[in-house]
């Protein structure tokens, strides 16, 4: 631990509602800081207090509702070697989306290795450790020499599974491409269901991508499609429309990231998808489709009602035993928890979105909890377990 020192918490644009979520989780305020363009498009940043000999972390999501991924990402950096000058002693970026993380490898010649050119900026500019979640492939950890704390949303998901779908125990666990086979299967593991497999391909005649279930059988069945993130949407619509085709009786789709942007043409299409349940995170905003997608209401069997074994959690959704409860981190307490699934908004004030189709999913409580643990070096091998399930079994509006 660093003795004398203290979290200084700031932001960037491109998440100020999932930094006011982690700052209340911690107890401590967001660091004064002015990020603004000028009128040529540059990036100004200005903090507003002393940062030196201090532990500092920075959050910036890949995009959000007023910054693009390139301004993002710019905005990071400034941040980083504004903190670096200011003599920070520790600068950890939190990034919960990493941004070209699907670029981390050579598909075709000449292609670059877009993620590799992110990480050496970040070491760069100056931070000395990076939190994210659910990379799209673990092999960027490796292109770091600085530590990287790869945070996984799985036991979170595991947790709304038990609290919210009924059946679960006789669900099976889909993956809609073999690169999210480790995933799907992880899961399952966890719950003790089945597991299947999509393949997509292309028509030998028409030339029209389709998908056929390799693995497993869904007929009468409850569904979970499990993938790491949404772009265009098209591969969420194969799977979904494959599955119903196939007999699924209910279809969850668990998300953790979800990139598409206000006015996508896809908004409209997801909300037409046989789905009961989107389930996203909110490593990225995205009130914009809770208005888009929870626009035509759905049936569904998660109305809120206990599971057939419901489990609870005590008041706080914390492991008491694991000495979390209310636990500030510079001296102050805690704010009381919030919801760990919220919908319809953001935040507090939201109402339950449970007839609609859209459900985000809050992941503030781990980023909380590895800042502090960063901080006070410990161990943060108890966010890829039971402490983070539990969490995710925590009701709405609580």
């Amino acid at each position: 631990m660093h003795s004398g020192n203290t979290i200084k918490f700031l932001a960037g644009n491109s998440h100020p509602e999932l930094a006011q979520l982690i700052a209340d989780r911690l107890g401590i305020p967001l660091l004064p800081t002015t990020v603004k363009k000028f009128s040529n498009g540059e990036t100004s940043v200005r903090i507003h207090e002393s940062v030196r000999d201090e532990d500092v972390f920075i959050l910036q999501t890949a995009c959000g509702p007023s910054c693009s991924v390139d301004d993002s990402l710019m905005e990071l950096l400034i941040l980083i070697s504004a903190c670096k000058t200011a003599s920070a002693r520790r600068i950890t970026a939190v990034i919960p989306f990493f941004p070209y993380s699907r670029y981390s490898f050579k598909d075709k010649s000449r292609a670059p290795i877009t993620a590799k050119l992110v990480a050496n900026m970040l070491a760069v500019a100056g931070c000395d450790h990076v939190i994210t979640m659910d990379l799209h492939a673990s092999q960027i950890q490796g292109f770091f020499d600085i530590p990287v704390d790869n945070l996984y949303s799985e036991p979170v998901m595991v947790g709304f599974i038990k609290r919210w779908i009924k059946g679960w125990r006789n669900a099976i666990i889909v993956s809609p491409d073999a690169g999210g086979a480790k995933r799907a299967s992880s899961i399952a593991d966890r719950l003790g269901c089945e597991f299947a497999l999509i393949h997509r391909k292309k028509g030998k005649v028409d030339n029209v991508e389709k998908m056929e279930i390799l693995v497993g059988d869904v007929r009468g069945k409850i569904v979970i499609l499990v993938d790491d993130m949404i772009d265009t949407g098209d591969t969420l619509y194969l799977a979904t429309t494959t599955l119903h085709e196939n007999g699924a009786e209910a279809i969850f789709v668990l998300v953790s990231h979800c990139t598409m942007q206000a006015n996508f043409p896809s908004l409209k299409k997801l909300s037409s998808l046989p789905i009961a349940r989107l389930v996203v995170t909110n490593t990225l905003p995205q009130t914009h489709l809770l208005d888009g997608v929870n626009e035509e209401q759905g049936e569904t069997i998660t109305d809120g009602d206990a599971t057939d074994h419901p489990v609870t959690v005590n008041g706080t959704g914390h492991d008491a035993e694991e000495g979390t409860k209310h636990r500030g981190v510079n001296g102050r307490s805690t704010l009381s928890r919030r919801a760990s699934m919220m919908s319809n908004g953001i935040g507090s004030g939201g109402t339950s979105s449970m007839a609609g189709k859209l459900t985000v999913l809050d992941i503030s409580p781990l980023l909380a909890e590895s800042i502090r643990r960063t901080h006070n070096g410990e161990s943060i091998s108890l966010l890829f377990g039971d402490w983070a399930e539990r969490a995710g079994m925590a009701g709405y509006g609580q």
